[in-house]
């Protein structure tokens, strides 16, 4: 039995562009009008859907509100390992079975693993649809977890590791940079886990973690496509509607004190061609912000520095001074948990890791004196909220952005306030959310540098706690 039925009208986005000096509003075909749908069934599992006619297909995602943020050490890594492992079969469909079912029926499929959440999704002709959700149900319930697979996979995800980030330079310093900017947050932990951990988890960790999270009150169902909401409420009811509900206890919360200074930490690799500069600040999501605006003038903030080939890291770091081979920023609107605003770039060839950061926080500084103009303000907005737009090309984006805003707790109603949002920050929002976000007190810097170029490790007492 179904309750708990709603539709709403998601609002069609507006972009803006500049011609012959005026500002012209431009309203998306009717095609990106569309009516999304939920509803909640007796067991508490979510079923939302979006219906998009432009082609005879459909995706189908199931989220499972669980991830590395919800790990704990000794067990890290067993979200992605998990993943792995629901391929590796059920009573009803041994190791292998789910995908090779998907195939012959000319779907494609795959899994996503997060820091917040866990994820499994097929596209397939819309009216193959029940084949995924029949195979879904089945493997949400009846894991069989066999051991020889297990001990299989998990030499498959410690290899992938190291490969991945063992004798990867760049990952390896953004997998420490994470770590030492997060000291109590579970963001400190990396997705894959580390390794040690991951080389001695057990098949008893991942079902105590399958019993604990994989369960429909704790899932929301995703379909974006040429689909009819009634019936795929109805497949969703015959399909997972008589899974029973779980006694979901919620992770214990696992708060980041408060940073009292700059930390600083060099990676040093033999293997590493180019010197890196990773910094980020601590900054608020949108779940915790203290002022809704403060997030989005955030997510502004990130495009006014690298938004494009005419935001400023590019415009005057690389084609400018030349001091940057690339130079980037970004900012998680939508994590769950408080997060960063990153920077980070290579220098050119004769130019140092030290310099590059030096120009870093000369943008930082920039922002924080000098309000940003009206003009480029504009600009960046029409990128961004075309940007949004060109993502609607997309059912399967369509469907990552109404999944992810429900499992982190948001809600996928947020998209519709996205561009207004974006359209209501001001310079005077920009500079503000600049001076009090980007602060040194909330700042780590790490630095890769190749071997033969690491400098000597000192505490400077100008950047605070914990530089090395």
């Amino acid at each position: 039995m179904m309750n708990n039925v709603n539709a709403a009208k998601v609002k069609s986005p507006v972009t803006r562009v500049l011609q012959g000096g005026l500002l012209l509003l431009l309203w998306l075909p009717t095609l990106t009008l569309a009516t999304v749908f939920e509803m909640t069934m007796q067991n508490g599992m979510k079923v939302i859907v979006k219906r998009d006619t432009r082609a005879p297909v459909v995706v189908s995602q199931v989220w499972y509100k669980v991830g590395s943020s919800y790990e704990h050490d000794g067990i890290t890594g067993v979200s992605h390992l998990l993943e792995h492992m629901m391929f590796k079969g059920t009573e009803k469909y041994p190791a292998g079975e789910f995908s090779r079912v998907i195939a012959e029926n000319g779907g494609r499929e795959n899994a996503f693993t997060g820091p917040d959440y866990t994820g499994y999704y097929q596209m397939l002709e819309k009216s193959r649809l029940p084949v995924s959700l029949r195979m879904e149900a089945d493997r949400m319930r009846n894991l069989l977890l066999p051991d020889a697979e297990f001990v299989k996979e998990r030499a498959v995800v410690v290899e992938e590791r190291r490969l991945r980030t063992e004798d990867k330079p760049t990952a390896l310093a953004l997998e420490q940079f994470m770590a030492s900017a997060f000291i109590a947050s579970p963001y400190h932990h990396p997705i894959i886990g580390w390794m040690d951990d991951v080389s001695t988890l057990e098949r008893e960790d991942l079902q105590t973690w399958y019993q604990r999270w994989y369960a429909p009150n704790n899932a929301t169902l995703v379909v974006v496509g040429d689909v009819e909401a009634e019936e795929v409420f109805r497949l969703a009811q015959t399909h997972f509607g008589t899974l029973p509900a779980s006694a979901i206890k919620p992770v214990k919360s696992r708060s980041e004190p408060q940073q009292k200074g700059e930390r600083r930490l060099q990676v040093v690799s033999a293997e590493a061609k180019l010197p890196m500069v990773i910094m980020g600040y601590k900054a608020p999501a949108l779940l915790h912000s203290d002022a809704r605006w403060k997030a989005y003038a955030l997510e502004v903030l990130a495009h006014i520095l690298a938004g494009g080939d005419s935001a400023r890291l590019g415009k005057d770091l690389v084609r400018g001074q030349g001091i940057a081979a690339s130079a980037s920023a970004g900012y998680d609107l939508y994590a769950r948990l408080p997060t960063l605003f990153t920077l980070n770039g290579t220098p050119v060839a004769g130019r140092s890791a030290k310099e590059l950061e030096q120009a870093l926080r000369e943008q930082i500084n920039r922002l924080q004196r000098e309000p940003v103009s009206s003009e480029e303000l504009e600009r960046v907005k029409v990128q961004v909220m075309a940007g949004k737009v060109y993502e609607l090309d997309s059912i399967y984006y369509q469907a990552m952005q109404i999944g992810a805003l429900e499992t982190v707790g948001i809600g996928w109603k947020e998209m519709e306030h996205y561009v207004d949002a974006i359209d209501a920050v001001t310079p005077a929002q920009l500079q503000q959310v600049a001076r009090e976000f980007l602060d040194s007190s909330q700042l780590t810097v790490a630095h890769l540098l190749p071997q033969g170029d690491a400098q000597p490790s000192v505490i400077d007492s100008q950047h605070g706690e914990n530089s090395l």
